[in-house]
C-alpha cells in the first residue's frame, strides 16, 4: 500500500494525508507502519516548522479496516493483531515526541483509531462538516492509539467517560463547544484556513515554540514551583536566540520579524 500515506513539504509545512478514500482512511496493510514513517521524516528535517496530518476525500480516518479486523478474528490471528495495536502505539510514541506543531486538520469523520490521532496532535482545526467519535466498543474493542491518555486531558474525565462508554459520534459544532475541536470552520473555507493556520505558525520563531510545547507536554503532571523553574530556563534559551533580537528589532522598526530558527 505504497500510496496509502502522502507526504509533501512546501513552505515549512509538511502535510501528512492519509490516503484511502475510498473506506474513508481506515487502516489496513502496513498504513501505521507508513504513518509512522513519514511522521518520523518530517519531524526529522530541518525544513519542517509544522505539521500537518489531513485525511483524504471526504473522512480524517475510521480506525482499523473491520474487514481486516474479521480477517484476523475468523483466523484466530492474535499475533497479526497485537502487532497492529504495537504499530499503533509506535505511531503515537512519536507523534507525542515531534518537537514541531502538529495540527491534526479534521475534513470529515474522525472515528475509532483516527479521532485518537486526531487527539494526540497538539490541536485540531476541523471542518463543519466533521465529527468524531471514540468508536471502539462498537466493535467490541478497548481504545487504543493513546485515546485513554488524551482524551480526559482535553474534556475532563466525566466527559472522557461518557464519549467512551457511549462510542457516540459528535458533530463539530459540539466538539468545539466541549474542546475537542479548537477551532470549526465552514467546510467551503477548510482547506484555506489550514493553510493560512500553518503558515501562520511557520512564520513563527521555532525555538519559542518548540520550548512552548515542552512546557505545556508537562505542565498537567508537574507542580507550580517545577513550572516556573522550567520556564526559567526555557526563557533564558529564547532570550540568547537570534530569533528574540530579531524579533525585538522588528517590534522597534515596526516591521515583521523573520525568524530563522536561531
Amino acid at each position: 500500500m505504497a500510496d496509502s500515506v502522502l507526504s509533501s513539504v512546501a513552505d515549512g509545512v509538511a502535510r501528512i494525508t492519509l490516503n484511502r478514500p475510498d473506506r474513508l482512511n481506515a487502516f489496513a496493510g502496513d498504513m501505521r507502519d507508513r504513518l509512522h514513517d513519514a511522521i518520523d521524516a518530517a519531524a526529522s528535517s530541518p525544513d519542517v516548522r509544522v505539521i500537518v496530518i489531513t485525511g483524504a476525500g471526504r473522512g480524517f480516518g475510521t480506525g482499523a479496516d473491520v474487514e481486516v479486523m474479521s480477517d484476523l478474528l475468523g483466523r484466530g490471528d492474535d499475533t497479526t493483531f497485537a502487532r497492529l495495536v504495537q504499530s499503533g502505539m509506535r505511531v503515537i510514541r512519536r507523534l507525542r515526541s515531534v518537537e514541531q506543531p502538529v495540527i491534526a486538520a479534521v475534513n470529515g469523520p474522525a472515528a475509532g483509531a483516527g479521532a485518537a490521532l486526531a487527539l494526540a496532535c497538539d490541536f485540531r482545526i476541523a471542518s463543519s462538516r466533521a465529527s468524531i467519535g471514540l468508536t471502539f466498543n462498537r466493535i467490541g474493542l478497548h481504545p487504543d492509539w493513546g485515546a485513554t491518555y488524551s482524551l480526559p486531558r482535553l474534556v475532563g474525565p466525566g466527559r472522557a467517560a461518557e464519549l467512551v462508554m457511549t462510542g457516540r459520534m459528535v458533530d463539530a459544532e459540539e466538539a468545539g463547544h466541549i474542546g475537542l475541536f479548537e477551532r470549526v470552520v465552514p467546510a467551503e473555507s477548510f482547506d484555506d484556513e489550514v493553510q493560512r493556520l500553518a503558515a501562520e505558525l511557520a512564520a513563527k520563531p521555532p525555538m519559542a515554540l518548540r520550548l512552548a510545547k515542552q512546557s505545556l507536554a508537562t505542565s498537567l503532571d508537574s507542580d507550580l514551583d517545577a513550572m516556573l523553574n522550567a520556564e526559567r530556563e526555557r526563557q533564558m534559551a529564547c532570550f540568547r536566540s537570534a530569533d528574540a533580537k530579531e524579533g525585538i528589532t522588528a517590534f522597534n522598526e515596526k516591521r515583521t520579524a523573520v525568524f530563522r530558527g536561531a
